[in-house]
């Protein structure tokens, strides 16, 4: 195993070249970008964690007037493109923009937070204000952006007054970089200010885009493509890049070659089996790709210990509430969808790319699409006749965001549920109410490990947590482990059930009994006999959604 310099976290290109991190050669994104016939405005959209803050950061040191990067790309794909490099390289003025970090639980916090970001870059530009090419009541306008005193209506033609203040000081046009566009107008729709950030993007993007002189051209970053007469009105010059076309594909997430060499300079190619199964199952157009985020995670992880299992390093990067709020929307039909992927099948859905984010839980449709293009589903085939494309849940990693969520979901679904009848059916051994009561929940709920005993045992956890009640789950018992104990101190009871999973509808009495059996002959219940009144052992069996229940 060799000790590479992983660096995990750090989106800045020139930080990774200069300190000398890993780097996972992506330069061929500039000779695409630039060859041939320039698009006035470009819009890559990708999940986020695929690189996309890195590639336009790689744009913006390659591209900026004000640097000499020959260094930082020697020996790099594009350094080979001497006639792209000569033409290009350093040559323009650039405008670099993220909005990645534009967030407020408020309006007038995350307007602030804009106005911030703002005022950070015309810092990186303060000589313009020295400058007699540049227009005097443009400076004045400049001095409040930079000192974050500037209205609605001037950081709404904020971009537009650099990118021309830019032009008049270079006597050249400006490349325009926009990086993560559509997070300010997201943060917005979860937090209730969706119309008021709206309107201030609206303004900023189609004054910088629609009819600006001063442009040579811009590329333009988000995880969605919204709609362009919701945000970019005007603005007809506007080509997509999406997940689903193939022109920069290659380029945002680790290619199954990036990945092969990265392992093979790592020494670590015996991992090859296991990253694949957890990372890697992304169809962007005719490319099959890893999440880099998830392998330079676990590959850092390697390096420290050896034996590290993957994690869902990408679930740690959002609370992963569009599965949830997807979930709270389901009825049958979508509920079943959702057994289907889980369980590793596909399903065939319409999916629209043009979206705004008021109208994204509208319609099953546009949740489907929310879902695939923000990487929580991937292709599994081509678009039928009907327009219909195949989706499937990518890889393990995925799967696994899917099933803790579903558990979650169901655990806070059944504490605010009325219980009342099933507790009363526990103490009282009435095993036909109770299952019926336990039936009852089964159907409503999401299966996942495809009715496998793990998935029984997590929704009978689920039903019996947070109501008030001691609930333990694989506590060892006398010689082995019972699935669920629940202890009722008030009445000095005690419950101990044990769960079976069977094959055919025509097996549930008949495990029911073997799970009655095994309370018995491993003693699961003896060591509460000297400490509560009464001990209650409950078989219960499950065939998909249905069950049955037994007390001894």
């Amino acid at each position: 195993m060799k000790n590479l310099n992983i660096p995990v976290g750090i989106s800045d290109f020139e930080r990774i070249r200069e300190l000398d991190y890993y780097y996972v050669d992506k330069t061929g994104l500039i000779k695409t970008l630039l060859r041939g016939e320039m698009d006035q405005v470009t819009l890559i959209t990708r999940p986020r964690r695929f690189g996309k803050t890195m590639a336009m950061s790689m744009l913006n040191s390659f591209l900026d007037i004000r640097k000499d990067s020959r260094e930082l790309f020697e020996g790099l794909e594009i350094s080979k493109e001497t006639a792209i490099c000569e033409r290009w390289m350093n040559q323009y003025p650039t405008l670099f923009l993220s909005f990645k970090d534009v967030d407020g639980s408020i309006f007038e916090n995350a307007f602030n937070f804009l106005k911030y970001i703002v005022a950070e870059v015309c810092k990186q530009h303060m000589y313009l204000l020295d400058s007699d090419d540049v227009d005097k009541e443009d400076k004045l306008v400049y001095e409040k952006l930079k000192s974050g005193d500037a209205s609605l209506i001037e950081i709404q033609s904020c971009i537009l007054r650099i990118t021309n203040m830019l032009e008049g000081y270079y006597k050249k046009p400006v490349i325009l970089l926009i990086d993560e566009y559509d997070v300010p107008i997201a943060k917005a729709s979860s937090n209730g200010y969706y119309k008021e950030m709206l309107e201030i993007m609206k303004g900023m993007l189609s004054t910088a885009l629609k009819d600006n002189s001063s442009l040579k051209f811009a590329v333009i970053t988000g995880c969605l493509k919204i709609a362009k007469e919701s945000i970019f009105t005007g603005t007809n010059n506007l080509v997509s890049d999406t997940i689903s076309s193939t022109r920069y594909n290659e380029y945002y997430g680790f290619t199954q070659q990036d990945v092969d060499k990265l392992l093979a300079d790592a020494g670590m190619e015996e991992k090859a089996d296991l990253i694949k199964e957890w990372y890697d199952g992304y169809n962007f157009g005719e490319f099959e790709v890893y999440c880099p985020w998830d392998v330079m995670n676990y590959l850092r992880d390697l390096q420290n210990n050896i034996q590290a299992r993957p994690v869902s390093y990408w679930k740690n990067t959002s609370d992963n509430a569009i599965i949830r709020s997807f979930i709270d929307y389901t009825g049958a039909a979508i509920r079943k969808k959702l057994e289907t992927l889980i369980a590793g099948g596909s399903i065939r859905q319409k999916i629209e790319e043009d979206l705004t984010y008021d109208y994204l839980h509208s319609s099953e449709d546009n949740l489907w699409s929310i879902l695939y293009l923000t990487g929580y589903l991937t292709k599994a085939g081509e678009c039928d006749a009907e327009g219909l494309v195949e989706l499937r849940i990518p890889n393990k990693e995925i799967k696994e965001i899917f099933e803790s969520t579903v558990r979650k979901w169901f655990e806070d679904s059944t504490r605010v549920m009325n219980r009342k009848a099933l507790f009363d059916a526990v103490w009282n051994k009435d095993t036909d109410k109770l299952t019926k009561e336990i039936s009852t929940l089964l159907r409503m709920t999401i299966s996942y490990y495809d009715y496998r005993e793990d998935f029984y045992h997590a929704f009978l956890a689920g039903i019996f947590a947070g109501a008030g009640y001691s609930v333990e789950s694989n506590r060892e018992h006398g010689e082995g482990r019972s699935d669920i104990v629940i202890y009722n101190d008030v009445t000095g009871q005690v419950a101990v059930f044990e769960a079976k999973y069977s094959r055919k509808l025509d097996d549930l009495e008949r495990d029911c009994q073997k799970a009655l059996d095994q309370i018995d002959t491993k003693m699961y219940a003896k060591e509460f006999e000297d400490t509560y009144d009464e001990v209650l052992c409950y078989g219960i069996s499950f065939y998909k959604k249905r069950c049955l229940v037994r007390c001894k």
